[in-house]
């Protein structure tokens, strides 16, 4: 599979990679055997990138991905942790100690000596515009605790308070034909930072699979079922932050639109991967089947004019009024 560069770090990540939420938690139960399954699917089929979280499951994540990278040594894997969020949601609690207490314990989980890449973990607003935030961040990386630090963020200002920090190698931010707002503004200052983009939530939670009826049940330890409307964390999150029943309704539009050969989840992903400044995109998966479906989209050809056209009408139609004012 093909690779992109973090430009200030240089370190390289597979165009598609995998994100390990569904992994840890809150998306139904998935057993230890099943997750390894996954994370050998996707290294099987050329994912070099695994981004997780302490939250996790409350570290359960890093836990997998340590267990089945000790057991191939032949692997080459850059693997991003998250921090920040297993405590209340403060800016006072954004400082060098608990970094550092926080960067030891996903050390741990890991088991390794220094973490490829870590990330705050949508931290509150303010965090982005500390110094002192990032001078703890510099920190880590010349005690050797982290070979390089990014952020994950929730709105578009945040990221561009973020790409102007020297020392911020990777953004990343929610990015799918149901959330276009980054395009306009995120990716162009990205690039021109040699920042990298994570695109995560590639597939609005489900949505854009073209799966998911108005009748479908969600399990009630699955946030797609308790966080519709942001009780638990942001709304953002949880179906990109779309009313579900109009989200249903425009993504069976979505899927209509589908070549023949595809699955609806391998155009959102395709269209991810084309965006200009993207590096890597991080879609989940329950099963290897879905794990080696969803590295497949990175040798799919490029969507065409007139498919990107039709996306993007879709988006100004059903989906624009619902999000651009929030994120």
């Amino acid at each position: 599979m093909d690779e992109r560069e973090f430009g200030r770090s240089h370190q390289h990540a597979s165009v598609v990679g995998l994100g390990t939420w569904q992994l840890g938690a809150d998306w139904g139960d998935v057993d230890d055997k099943e997750a390894l399954t996954v994370l050998e699917a996707a290294a099987e089929s050329g994912v070099t990138f695994f981004d997780t979280a302490d939250v996790y499951g409350d570290g359960r994540s890093e836990q997998t991905i340590a267990a089945f990278l000790s057991g191939r040594p032949d692997l080459h894997v850059l693997v991003a942790t998250k921090m920040g969020r297993r405590v209340e949601q403060i800016p006072q609690n954004y400082v060098l100690d608990n970094f550092r207490a926080w960067n030891d314990r996903s050390r741990r989980n890991l088991g390794v000596d220094r973490v490829d890449l870590v990330q705050l973990h949508c931290p509150p607003t303010p965090v982005y515009s500390s110094d002192e935030v990032f001078d703890a961040l510099d920190t880590l990386v010349e005690e050797e605790r982290v070979a390089a630090y990014g952020v994950s963020v929730e709105t578009c200002a945040e990221a561009l308070t973020a790409i102007a920090r020297p020392g911020v190698a990777s953004v990343q931010i929610i990015l799918n034909p149901f959330r276009m707002k980054p395009l306009y503004e995120v990716l162009p200052a990205a690039r021109e930072a040699g920042v990298g983009v994570i695109a995560r939530v590639p597939l609005a939670s489900g949505l854009l699979s073209g799966k998911y009826t108005e009748a479908t049940v969600f399990p009630e330890n699955d946030h797609r079922t308790y966080n519709r409307h942001g009780e638990a964390f942001d709304q953002g999150e949880t179906f990109s932050g779309v009313d579900y029943d109009t989200g249903v309704r425009a993504a069976a539009e979505f899927a209509a639109l589908t070549p023949e050969g595809w699955t609806p989840a391998q155009v959102a992903l395709r269209w991810i991967v084309q965006q200009p400044g993207v590096t890597t995109v991080i879609p989940g998966a329950r099963s290897p089947e879905q794990a080696r479906a969803n590295a497949a989209a990175a040798k799919l050809p490029d969507l065409p004019g007139e498919t990107l056209a039709a996306i993007r009408e879709l988006y100004e139609r059903r989906i624009r009024q619902h999000v651009e004012g929030r994120w």
